[in-house]
């Protein structure tokens, strides 16, 4: 089985930089997309169903902004749009299909880079978020939370990290939060359980040249429950191309979808 994540900054814009021709090469069984910026309606149709695949889209009410998509090989027996966070869910941010014991979502985590206000909000659907992560675990069904998690967990995943620790994304009881999603409520955060290197990260500021000196930040995550995530077995940041700030994660496991 063959996960993709990406944060395409636009899925129309991201499509006209080869993003869905790449994705279909790479033959995945289920990609997820996050800030697709687009209602279904406004998508051109080889978009919003690739060849072989089926799309699921969860726009948000406000155009050109937000929302996630999922596709898929095969026809999940049960699509979700929305966490039942009215204030959020009216955003597009996450995006759940099911194949027999295994769910796969699509997830865009609020940032808070426009201040004060954004980051509490931000802190609030964190803090609201834990309660739905422990409904999944207490399920027993298998979880694969793909998306833009706007969290970099560990000093390994920013660049000149100390540069950063007061800058939204790096925030101390951020970062506390992800290892509270992993060690409390027994996540996994699948990449990292692959490849502990550093200097791999998955986004980057588009100003500055930072992309081509890697000055990144590690914020886009496959995150698993133990039973899937035991079965990773080569996990990809591609960045031979460019469709956004972003770069996919690609990640193979050892896991049949049923």
């Amino acid at each position: 089985m063959r996960i993709i994540t990406c944060n395409v900054n636009g899925l129309r814009a991201a499509a006209g930089k080869g993003f869905i021709a790449w994705m279909v090469g790479e033959k995945p069984d289920v990609a997820c997309a996050q800030e697709i910026r687009a209602r279904e309606i406004d998508l051109p149709p080889g978009v919003r169903a690739p060849k072989g695949y089926r799309g699921y889209f969860h726009a948000a009410q406000k155009r050109g902004y937000s929302g996630v998509a999922l596709y898929a090989k095969r026809e999940p027996d049960r699509v979700v749009a929305g966490l039942d966070m009215p204030d959020f869910d009216v955003e597009g941010r996450y995006l759940r299909a099911d194949f027999g014991r295994l769910s796969v979502a699509s997830l865009y985590l609020p940032s808070a880079v426009k201040g004060p206000e954004a980051q509490v909000r931000k802190y609030d659907f964190m803090e609201r978020f834990l309660g739905r992560l422990a409904a999944m675990r207490a399920s027993r069904r298998e979880f694969v939370i793909c998306g833009d998690w706007n969290v970099a967990h560990r000093e390994i995943d920013v660049k000149n990290w100390k540069k950063n620790m007061s800058t939204t994304g790096f925030l101390l009881p951020e970062r506390e939060w992800l290892t509270r999603v992993f060690e409390e409520h027994g996540f996994v955060d699948v990449f990292r359980a692959i490849d502990p290197s550093p200097d791999r990260f998955t986004w980057w500021n588009p100003f500055g040249q930072a992309r081509e000196k890697n000055l990144g930040w590690r914020i886009d995550y496959q995150v698993a429950t133990p039973g899937v995530a035991r079965t990773a077995r080569k996990a990809t940041i591609y960045n031979d191309t460019w469709f956004s700030d972003h770069a996919p994660v690609v990640i193979d496991y050892d896991y049949k979808i049923a």
